[in-house]
Order: C-alpha cells, then sequence, then structure tokens
C-alpha cells in the first residue's frame, strides 16, 4: 500500500503512511516551526502556518496578511 510523491524539483519519494511523507515534506513555519500542513501562507518566498505567524516573521508584505476567517467580500 505505499504511494509515490512527485516533487517540483522531480524527486520521488515513497512512502507508506501519511504522517512519514508529512514529515519528511512538508514546510516549517518561518516563525513558529510547526509544520504547515493545509494551506498556509507564503509571503516573499517564506512559508508561515497562519496569518498572525506572516505578520510575526515577516518584514514588509507580511504586516500586510490578514486572516480570511469571518471576512465577507464588499
Amino acid at each position: 500500500m505505499a504511494f509515490e510523491v512527485r516533487t517540483v524539483s522531480g524527486d520521488v519519494h515513497t512512502f507508506d503512511s501519511f504522517e512519514c511523507a508529512i514529515q519528511r515534506l512538508a514546510p516549517r513555519c518561518e516563525h513558529c516551526d510547526c509544520r504547515v500542513i493545509g494551506h498556509g501562507v507564503e509571503v516573499e518566498g517564506q512559508f508561515y502556518c497562519c496569518a498572525h505567524c506572516a505578520r510575526m516573521g515577516s518584514s514588509g508584505l507580511g504586516a500586510q496578511i490578514r486572516d480570511t476567517v469571518g471576512a465577507h467580500p464588499s
């Protein structure tokens, strides 16, 4: 029941569980160092787990990042 994951760089990894794939391939938040599982936020080539960490860990554009929870389009 193994599966392969092919990355953008062309690397091929074989895993027998999603947990192992996450531990090997998921990026870490630049601010709090947790694994970014799901959407996360990318600012200037750096990955963050949420908008709060992007604001705390990034200068410039990071300060402009906002969570969309509860936000409604105008």
